[in-house]
């Protein structure tokens, strides 16, 4: 059953036009003072609701909403917002552990992460009010069939941020999101195997996005590394639009399959073809160029030592030279 301030956000929300506090009260058969209240709370929850002589309109929020990324392909009752977790990609594992099965595509976000980790459990600076997110699937495919979600991520977190910022984003193999030289988010992909019949059971798809956070507020180790889509200016949009058009185009992506077009996108998109780059290869440091992405995904790199094609599962890359 929802709350007064659950339907007054609604009202609000369903108007354009100014709704007075009498209006409001007696569409919803309770007293003016409980409007009031509940466009209190509605603030302190963060909602931008403009307070007029006349009454109150409802202007666009920043608080997290599954009605607000829910779409066709992700029904609002499967996303889950959390106020805190450790991370966004235990909670979708955990929830597979639950006796009955998970609806599927859920998607788990979060205003916190206390726990956050990337690509070979590395930590990572996550400040509240970004963007913290998991999309669990079912595939029922085996680890052979799987589509390069963690390439297909990329592509659709690369396009929705040029189209709803105007920035041009690039992405550092193989899951990094870049702005220029520095980084404003990550990806991580996992999958879980069913030991019986061989099935990929589930996989999870973690995306961590710099929303707004000031420059001067990085760590200073992060200061010439990282940033955000809005560091030292107003956010031209909410989280929700980010969170909802990345996965538009995830899904497009899923559905034109096996159209691998997507690659194209992703290579023109590289922020390491043509530098010299640097990683290690059982055991062994190369210094290279980086000359081109496989269909599958691999970086080749030419060496003093040959031409080395590295996998994203193995290897990272240490360093890569600054565009002159």
């Amino acid at each position: 059953m929802k709350h007064t301030k659950e339907k007054v956000l609604h009202l609000l929300k369903q108007s354009t036009a100014i709704l007075s506090g009498e209006t409001l009260a007696k569409e919803l058969g309770v007293s003016r003072t409980a409007i009031w209240k509940a466009i209190r709370e509605l603030d302190r929850l963060g909602y931008q609701i403009e307070h007029l002589a006349n009454g109150y309109r409802y202007l666009s929020s920043n608080v997290l909403e599954p009605e607000e990324i829910a779409f066709h392909y992700l029904k609002e009752e499967n996303i889950y917002i959390h106020a805190s977790v450790d991370s966004t990609m235990n909670v979708a594992k955990l929830a597979t552990m639950n006796p009955a099965p998970i609806a599927t595509p859920a998607l788990f976000v979060s205003e916190i992460q206390t726990q956050g980790r990337g690509r070979f459990g590395r930590d990572f600076f996550a400040p509240k009010g970004q963007i913290y997110m998991t999309l669990l699937l079912r595939p029922n495919q085996t680890f052979e069939e799987l589509p390069q979600y963690t390439l297909l991520a990329a592509v659709a977190v690369a396009s929705a941020i040029d189209e709803l910022t105007g920035k041009h984003s690039s992405i550092k193999w193989v899951n990094d999101l870049f702005l220029g030289e520095k980084k404003v988010g990550g990806i991580l992909s996992e999958a879980m195997s069913d030991f019986e019949t061989g099935q990929i059971s589930y996989v999870a798809i973690g995306i961590g996005l710099n929303y707004a956070i000031p420059s001067a507020d990085f760590p200073d180790e992060l200061q010439a590394k990282a940033t955000s889509l809005f560091s030292d200016e107003a956010p031209k949009v909410t989280r929700n639009e980010i969170i909802r058009k990345i996965w538009t185009h995830f899904f497009e992506l899923i559905d034109g399959l096996p159209d691998t077009s997507y690659l194209d996108y992703y290579r023109q998109k590289s922020f390491v073809l043509g530098r010299q780059v640097t990683f290690t290869q059982q055991g062994r440091e190369y210094v290279g160029r980086a000359v081109g992405i496989s269909d599958k995904g691999e970086l080749i790199v030419d060496t003093t030592h040959g031409q080395k094609i590295l996998s994203s599962g193995e290897i990272s890359l240490s360093h890569i030279e600054a565009h002159q």
